[in-house]
């Protein structure tokens, strides 16, 4: 099912963990979702690595990508990203490799430089912070483990070798943006949790993009967080599940995905709630016809090629339903934009 407005729609899931709830329960949503998404014309799935996090489930990555990408038949599936400083490259070579050997151009693997958990986190990983320097040279390394067969190459990537995985480069700063143009790769901009620098590093993203083996010509993908009901009242609630999450993270004590409250501003101080707001600001919450206008202002401004949508809705019918109404929303957007 194509998108006539020529925006493509994704899913970004975290598996999360919702209080009562076990991670078990989180694998099963997360194939019914992945279905959910494959039928509405959602252009592909990704899960994001994610370590010592109460209400995650998704740390061990390559693996949740296998349980998904089995479930389903024609979506994308990936990481949205794998942490490479968490990460030898030859070991990420052979998971991809295997992934894309078992569902062939279906598998894609974005990469960020982040070490997705704290530093006790980091240290029980074995990979330590000073590696994140190393981030361009890995990545150099990984799409080495990628090409073909050459000859004298004493380390080789079985399987992976010659199976040109896609290559995504993923940043929140303009650091992600300057690697990803240079090397001709295709960028996604964390703007559903870190939107401050967006324009300043698709801007330079875009400026600075030099052509591929890859990718001719830039490519833009952006986060944003999609909490939709039928009335926007509903949506309202939906949506405190997920600031009281990031509530917590802003505490420094995540948990499992609280269940929604009528009332959030009587959860937090005014400086947490600026600082819920800041990391949050790129979110849609309402009905389709409330979230039409916001959503087409966005697009107007960074000119994505694609959006991907985070939405960690407690309940799993009213999730379902959020990614339903979304795409909508998108495709009524796009075709009065």
């Amino acid at each position: 099912m194509a998108d006539p407005s020529g925006l493509k729609l994704s899913v970004l899931d975290l598996c999360p963990i919702v209080q009562g709830g076990t991670a078990a329960d989180s694998f099963r949503n997360a194939v019914d979702l992945a279905r959910h998404a494959e039928r509405l014309g959602y252009e592909r799935y990704w899960v994001a690595e994610h370590h010592n996090i109460p209400g995650v489930a998704s740390a061990a990555t390559a693996v949740v990508i296998g349980h998904v990408a089995a479930g389903t038949s024609t979506i994308r599936v990936g990481a949205g990203g794998i942490m490479l400083p968490n990460h030898a490259p030859l070991i990420a070579a052979e998971q991809f490799g295997t992934l894309a050997t078992l569902y062939p151009n279906r598998i894609d693997l974005a990469l960020g430089r982040a070490p997705g958990g704290d530093p006790a986190t980091a240290r029980a990983l074995r990979r330590y912070f000073q590696e994140v320097d190393a981030f361009p040279r890995d990545v150099r390394e990984l799409q080495g483990y990628f090409r073909p067969a050459a000859p004298g190459r004493a380390v080789r990537a079985v399987p992976g070798e010659g199976l040109e995985v896609p290559l995504w480069i993923l940043g929140s700063s303009d650091f992600g943006a300057r690697l990803a143009a240079e090397l001709g790769l295709p960028f996604g901009f964390a703007s559903h949790f870190a939107p401050d620098r967006l324009f300043d590093a698709l801007a330079i993203y875009r400026e600075n993009f030099t052509p591929s083996d890859a990718l001719a010509e830039p490519y833009v993908l952006i986060g944003a967080n999609a909490f939709l009901a039928d009335t926007k009242e509903e949506a309202v609630r939906l949506f405190s599940s997920h600031q009281q999450a990031v509530l917590n993270l802003v505490r420094g004590r995540p948990g499992p995905l609280p269940p929604p409250v009528d009332d959030v501003e009587t959860l937090w101080s005014p400086p947490e709630r600026a600082a819920v707001e800041r990391m949050t600001r790129v979110s849609f919450v309402g009905a389709p016809e409330s979230v039409r206008a916001p959503l087409q202002s966005l697009l107007n401004a960074a000119r994505p090629d694609e959006v991907i949508v985070a939405g960690h809705v407690f309940d799993h019918a009213a999730r379902l339903r959020s990614y339903e109404l979304m795409m909508e929303a998108a495709r009524s957007a796009g075709q009065s934009g």
